[in-house]
């Protein structure tokens, strides 16, 4: 069990695993994050028009429009728990990939913008169960020496579909002229039809899903939870060969032998189930509310007020994927070397110092290139830390017999950070205005650093196994 934030000694060596095999099965399941990726951010560039078209005026309803998909995220996260305890996490990725197809299309199609918000939920519901089962599935299926590193792909994946709805949003959107009233905008091709090709599009990558999560395994872990022995021994010699197969199932049958293999509500509420749930919502919540998605949701109003006009927003959202997906690649390479709680401990305390003169630039009405170089530093550091390691922690902290079930609340409580975050950033921008806001995160990242220095123990190099242990 995890009590101490002491670094723990790497775990003894084991039989090598069939590296070809596991990376494959791996990057099939996190597709489920480029999906939740670009499903997530396509509505960043998609807003200048989408607006104009359904005549959306007030905070109230911009607001409404960018989180209502946050809604479905929070059934969703929370449905794949039970629904993954129940049927697996095979077939739940399954249903995530038919709900990205179906509703990304006839978002695209919505012709008011009431049936615009039920498939933007219906979208976010997707986004829930992929977000919660695709790390959830590459943890169990994982070898523990590169757990940190596959999970992360996870979060790669989440970044490469983030840069493909700005670069597609970018090809899509005809530039837009410098000072274009309103009423131009919705005239024109991006006002009419461009906003639903960038969402309609995502349907093409939901199928190459849908297709691969036909093909991977089930988890070995819920395999044997659910007593199907032989086919948890058969998937994990796929993956570390007899001996290690046998290594392994000996540690997974004997945690499930110490405490029920049955899935019990209650269990959440034991004194150490419930000290590591706490943890974990925790981490969950501060990934949000450390304030960088509101750079990607909300990005015409971050670039707009220093000083961009709509096709130089465009074009700094494409350039804020990049780095974003560069320094996603620094968080692959150190995950499992550095450790995770040494890159949370960065991660939130570079955010609070860059969101402090970020705030300041504001306070100034400062403009230009600085300010997105600010922008773009916040970014990276969350890149190589909050983003990818939040994910690795709470897939791997909970204990075999009841994980499914606690991470589906984790994530959930994510999504509902998520939705405060994005609903209340236009209200804050208003009231205190963007240097205002930027210092509210700030503090939140120092009150995050806090609780990762004090609360988080090391967990690289362990198996799920032994990280339950005492």
């Amino acid at each position: 069990m995890l009590t101490s934030t002491r670094d723990h000694p790497a775990a003894p060596s084991r039989p090598d695993y069939n590296r070809r095999f596991v990376w494959l099965v791996a990057t099939i399941a996190a597709f489920g994050g480029l999906l939740f990726g670009y499903d997530w951010v396509v509505i960043g560039g998609a807003k200048p028009f989408y607006e104009k078209f359904f005549n959306l005026t007030s905070p109230d309803q911009q607001g409404w429009a960018m989180s209502c998909a946050l809604i479905g995220s929070l059934v969703g996260a929370l449905g794949a728990g039970v629904a993954a305890e129940r049927w697996g996490r095979k077939r739940m990725l399954i249903v995530a990939a038919v709900l990205f197809a179906a509703s990304s299309v006839a978002t695209g199609l919505a012709g008011t913008f009431a049936q615009f918000i039920a498939w933007r939920i219906a979208g976010g519901a997707a986004i829930g169960l992929a977000s919660g089962l695709s790390p959830l599935y590459i943890a169990e299926i994982a070898p523990a020496a590169v757990r940190g590193r596959l999970v992360s792909l996870n979060q790669l994946t989440i970044v490469i579909g983030i840069l493909a709805a700005q670069v597609v949003n970018l090809f899509i959107a005809e530039p837009v002229p410098a000072g274009a009233t309103a009423a131009e905008i919705l005239a024109s091709w991006n006002g009419q039809t461009g906003w639903r090709w960038m969402f309609g599009v995502t349907a093409v990558p939901s199928l190459l899903f849908l297709l691969g999560a036909c093909f991977v395994p089930e988890s070995p872990r819920w395999l044997a939870k659910t007593g199907r022995t032989d086919a948890a021994r058969r998937v994990l010699t796929r993956i570390a060969g007899a001996e290690g197969a046998a290594v392994e199932l000996a540690a997974i049958e004997a945690t499930l032998r110490q405490n029920s293999a049955r899935v019990d509500w209650r269990e959440l509420f034991t004194p150490k189930v419930r000290r590591l749930l706490g943890l974990g919502i925790v981490l969950a919540v501060f990934q949000q509310w450390c304030g960088i998605n509101v750079v990607f949701n909300y990005a015409e109003e971050v670039f707009s007020a220093a000083g961009y006009s709509v096709s130089d927003i465009l074009l700094n959202i494409v350039i804020t994927g990049s780095v974003n997906l560069v320094f996603t690649f620094v968080a692959l390479a150190t995950v499992d070397r550095w450790g995770r709680r040494k890159l949370m401990l960065f991660g939130a305390g570079a955010l609070a110092v860059v969101y402090v003169v970020l705030g300041a630039g504001y306070a100034l009405h400062s403009q230009g290139v600085h300010m997105l170089g600010l922008v773009l530093l916040a970014i990276g550091c969350y890149a190589m830390s909050l983003a990818p390691v939040t994910w690795v922690v709470i897939s791997e902290t909970f204990p075999n017999r009841v994980r499914g079930l606690a991470m589906s609340i984790a994530v959930g409580c994510l999504w509902v950070a998520c939705f405060v975050l994005t609903y209340t950033f236009p209200l804050l921008n208003r009231a205190v205005g963007a240097a205002g806001t930027f210092w509210i995160y700030a503090a939140v990242c120092a009150l995050g650093f806090a609780f990762v220095f004090f609360r988080l123990p090391e967990t690289k190099g362990r198996s799920l196994e032994e990280i339950e242990q005492p």
